[in-house]
């Protein structure tokens, strides 16, 4: 059968690729595009953000085009989503003209993705006009394709891939885009696109693939602030903030930004952009997140992410984690999510790599940096370990099941995650197993080596602008080979695929620190509590509780709460005939029951009543780690690489 003209196109875009793959090379895709000559011909997109505040993000397309058979695609396998997460549902229009002319498209039979349309003859561009609308769910989850949320009266974060659609077959690397963008009277704005002047009200950005635009996030508000951190290449702190006063940052803190950018650099001994900005918008409208961009990051958390102390803990790792990502999912990438365009499936089976190494880099590089001090690090890699102690469901799913399953995972409801579904917890047992790697690493090199050595080879030198090299399984484990001689093959096979039942302990073990259960304290599990807006007694009575509306969550198969049949969604009403408050639970753990007397606790599901009979002698169990023999490689692992001069720390 012979394919179509844009299948064609298609598949010899996925030759190239491949052949790519097969022969090592490495993969350019952000300068291409911006490279071509002057007769190339440039796609622009102008946004209308002046009304995001109501959730109506509006653009205007040209799109050049050759008279004929015509598919366009709105994007929707995403970077950094690791799924078809592209905000299909809530696109309104769009509107397609010609020469003014209306023209009639129609949506493909099996890929909503995708429409069709016939270009007329002497018609060379076609116009587009699209609407994005976002509203907030009550409880603030997305569901489904719809867009989250991105704006609030001070501020508006701008992700392009909402607002494009582009010519289906050539890869996205080859489609050169040209932005602009109207904003809010007053709003000040950052994003890694270069500008080029503005004019009739808009911010004019330079041409660039349509790679690179959708890798540069655009934020934006009315109250701004920035922040030099140094580095070389620069390195920028843009932060918006829905009030003026949660822009307040103190010296220390900005210094510790500043020792994360340093940090970073001794870690990986390279660089793999132009300049860098993380872009933190700061906002209770908006849910906590943070997505990976080559040369920004787009970090959203709580409003009082700089002036409360738990809940700057709590985000301690979020920065230090998209940082990170420059090096690990942007510059080395594995090959399945190294795809030619947006609608190509991503293969997901080396997040362990690209989400869990950096997750534990993440953690690693808050500590050496002081965004976390080093018993704060300890009580974060505690609260990992007991998550995965919870979660049961890793009798029959393996840790290689939970990345393939990535696009499912991501979009699934908290409740019953620990007796169903693990949810995304590769980040969690992956950065466990990773400081299970970097402790053999230590031990067998006799403290020669760590697995600093392998980010410098794997992700290091040279420095180089924005570009991608992408890697397979087995390039893991020839770096990790080449650092410190060991049976890495059979080490990950057996982490990856085999059940296991109990946390993945083997690192903090061979660290030289023990996880228990006690009273406390753990700085770190209080930290998420009050961000979380929750109480956490998974550990005790068997589920996390809403500390202000006593909402049950994920139950945990075989503890008190399950045997009695408590079902996710019920509200605590009484405890033991008095009404609910956390204080006067947390009474009744601090004083546990006498043998064979009942916790009574009175819920509300569904308008009814009922009352639940719990055995529990114990009283609140908190995660924490405690000192064993051996030495305490965690410490050392903490320990900053790059000391700054107390002169260099003035300025």
């Amino acid at each position: 059968m012979t394919p179509a003209p844009g299948a064609r196109r298609a598949l010899a875009t996925n030759a190239r690729v491949l052949a790519a793959l097969l022969t090592g090379a490495a993969f350019v895709p952000f300068l291409a595009a911006a490279d071509a000559g002057p007769g190339a011909r440039v796609a622009t997109v102008r946004v209308d953000a002046r009304e995001a505040s109501r959730g109506i993000l509006k653009a205007h397309l040209s799109l050049p085009v050759a008279p004929g058979a015509l598919t366009l695609v709105y994007p929707k396998w995403l970077p950094g989503r690791h799924g078809p997460a592209g905000p299909i549902t809530s696109l309104a229009l769009p509107s397609l003209t010609a020469n003014r002319q209306p023209l009639a498209w129609r949506r493909d039979a099996v890929d909503p993705y995708a429409i069709h349309l016939d270009v007329p003859a002497g018609v060379d561009a076609v116009e587009a006009d699209l609407e994005v609308l976002t509203v907030a769910a009550p409880d603030g989850i997305v569901q489904g394709l719809e867009t989250p949320r991105s704006a609030t009266e001070a501020l508006a974060i701008v992700e392009w891939n909402q607002l494009v659609l582009y010519p289906a077959g050539p890869p996205t690397d080859e489609l050169r885009f040209q932005a602009s963008i109207v904003l809010p009277a007053g709003w000040q704005y950052a994003t890694a696109l270069t500008r080029a002047g503005s004019g009739d009200g808009a911010v004019e950005f330079e041409p660039t693939s349509l790679t690179t635009l959708v890798d540069s996030t655009l934020l934006a508000g009315r109250y701004f602030r920035s922040i030099p951190l140094g580095g070389s290449p620069a390195v920028e702190l843009k932060i918006a903030a829905d009030r003026p006063v949660a822009l307040s940052m103190a010296a220390a803190e900005e210094q510790h930004f500043r020792d994360l950018v340093a940090e970073a650099s001794a870690l990986f001994g390279a660089t793999h952009y132009r300049r860098y900005q993380f872009l933190w918008a700061l906002t209770d409208q908006i849910m906590p997140d943070g997505l990976e961009h080559h040369e920004s990051s787009d970090n959203r958390s709580p409003l009082r992410a700089l002036l409360d102390d738990d809940i700057r803990r709590a985000e301690a790792n979020l920065l230090p984690h998209e940082y990170t990502h420059s090096w690990n999912g942007k510059f080395r990438r594995p090959a399945g999510l190294a795809t030619p365009d947006y609608q190509a499936p991503m293969q997901d089976e080396l997040l362990w790599v690209y989400e869990g190494l950096t997750e534990y880099l993440g953690d690693v590089l808050a500590a050496r940096s002081g965004l976390l001090t080093v018993e704060e690090f300890r009580d974060e890699l505690a609260r990992l370990a007991a998550q995965m102690d919870v979660h049961h469901r890793r009798e029959w799913r393996s840790l290689e099941d939970t990345t393939i399953a990535a696009p499912l995972l991501y979009t699934q409801d908290r409740h019953w995650a620990a007796r169903l579904r693990r949810q995304d917890d590769f980040y969690q047992e992956s950065a466990l197993r990773w400081l299970e790697a970097d402790a053999i690493i230590r031990r067998e090199s006799h403290g020669q080596r760590s697995l600093d050595d392998f980010c410098r080879r794997f992700f290091g030198a040279p420095s180089t602008g924005p570009e991608v090299r992408r890697y397979d399984f087995e390039a893991i484990v020839a770096a990790l080979e080449a650092v410190q001689p060991h049976d890495w093959r059979g080490f990950w096979r057996e982490r990856l695929a085999t059940i296991h039942v109990g946390a993945p302990l083997g690192g903090l073990d061979a660290s030289g620190w023990r996880l228990s259960y006690g009273a406390g304290p753990n700085a770190m599990h209080a930290a998420h509590e009050a961000e979380d807006r929750e109480w956490n007694l998974q550990y005790s009575l068997g589920a996390t509780l809403g500390a202000e509306d006593g909402l049950l969550t994920d139950i945990v198969p075989g503890s008190p709460l399950d045997a009695a049949g408590a079902a996710p969604g019920s509200h605590l009403v009484a405890v033991n005939g008095r009404k609910w408050s956390k204080e006067s639970l947390r009474d009744v753990l601090a004083h546990p029951q006498a043998e064979g007397e009942i916790l009574a606790l009175l819920v509300e599901k569904d308008g009814e009543y009922r009352t639940l009979e719990l055995r529990y002698a114990d009283g609140e169990r908190i995660p924490t780690l405690t000192r064993t023999a051996g030495e305490d490689l965690l410490s050392a692992i903490a320990r900053p690489r790059r000391v700054v001069p107390p002169a260099a720390r003035a300025h």
